[in-house]
């Protein structure tokens, strides 16, 4: 299980790192069959102050790979809303996988 991060137009964070790797984590021991995850930290410019700090997180697994993207206010924020909807994604395959 690999975890490999990268920024746009954005500082890298250690801590910002370790808040994403331990929520991360808790995805690959709860479904084994995740390979690897893709974690892209980048700023746009908008309008609204409680967007624009955009994460997508892409897995790799058996299947096609499964992707999320959030843009709230903080990253923190933009992280932990892409890794909600992979679970929701993850639980949809496992069930899939799980049938045949």
């Amino acid at each position: 299980m690999n975890i490999i991060f990268e920024y746009h137009n954005v500082t890298a964070s250690a801590r910002l790192e370790e808040f994403t790797t331990k929520h991360i984590n808790k995805l690959f021991d709860k479904y084994d069959f995740i390979v690897r995850a893709d974690v892209f930290f980048k700023t746009e410019n908008v309008s609204e102050e409680n967007k624009g700090k955009i994460c997508n997180i892409r897995l790799s697994a058996p299947g096609p790979r499964l992707f999320s993207e959030s843009s709230t206010g903080s990253f923190e924020a933009s992280a932990k809303e892409s890794i909600g909807e992979l679970e929701r994604q993850l639980s949809k395959r496992k069930d899939k996988l799980r049938s045949h």
